[in-house]
């Protein structure tokens, strides 16, 4: 007879595996762990390991996913909110995934090792799918907004919001350069603002924004990050 597989008792082992893996990788690193660790943390076997992913690679990829998923909420209300413009949109977007990503400081660093490794380029790439997955939608829905209230202006407005998903995707992992620059002295944080200034600039010019109407990265949040 087949085994009949709970979801929830299935949901909550497979979490199991994910807690440790997120507190390895905000400890450690990901390079200074193994699936071993990932056991020893849990106390399971191999065979309940392989059950649920497939390598370390994919519980890493797994930990992201869920990461995104708890952004959601945070962010969904505000979207959905008809009393906000969506050049407040847009902004609050913006600033909501830097604030989510403060909150978990420690992880969003440990992923960026994961990031910068030139020995993780499927999970990189595995990473940026899941990031335009979650992005391109909410932007589309600010995008179809901001044209009917002619605070955007484009001549191809079924191509804006892929487009302006790209540039906030460049943007996050132009942002992980400049911190290793930081951390290495290479970059000043005038370099810094003024790299985002430039971002400013070109989602203005894109979106067909009025110039100096996007603030989406204050003065704080750099210092926060780059500071």
């Amino acid at each position: 007879m087949a085994r009949t597989l709970n979801p929830a008792t299935h949901a909550i082992r497979r979490d199991a595996f994910l807690d440790v893996a997120q507190r390895l990788i905000q400890t450690r690193g990901y390079e200074q762990f193994s699936v071993q660790d990932v056991l020893d943390g849990v106390g399971a076997s191999k065979g309940a390991f392989y059950h649920y992913f497939e390598s370390k690679d994919a519980v890493v990829n797994a930990v992201i996913e869920r990461m995104a998923d708890e952004a959601t909420p945070t962010v969904q209300p505000m979207l959905d909110d008809p009393d906000r413009t969506a050049i407040d949109k847009l902004e609050r977007l913006i600033q909501g995934m830097a604030a989510f990503k403060a909150e978990r400081k420690d992880l969003v660093l440990g992923i960026l090792q994961v990031w910068l490794s030139n020995d993780n380029a499927v999970v990189r790439e595995r990473a940026r799918r899941l990031v335009r997955t979650r992005l391109q939608p909410w932007l589309d829905g600010i995008v179809r907004q901001g044209l009917a209230e002619g605070a955007f202006s484009s001549g191809y407005p079924d191509q804006l919001a892929s487009v302006l998903t790209t540039l906030v995707q460049g943007m996050s992992e132009l942002a992980s350069e400049l911190w290793v620059g930081r951390q290495l002295g290479s970059v000043t944080l005038e370099e810094v603002t003024r790299t985002f200034d430039a971002y400013h600039e070109a989602f203005e010019r894109i979106a067909g924004a009025r110039p100096g109407s996007l603030h989406f990265l204050d003065e704080p949040t750099l210092e926060f990050w780059f500071g």
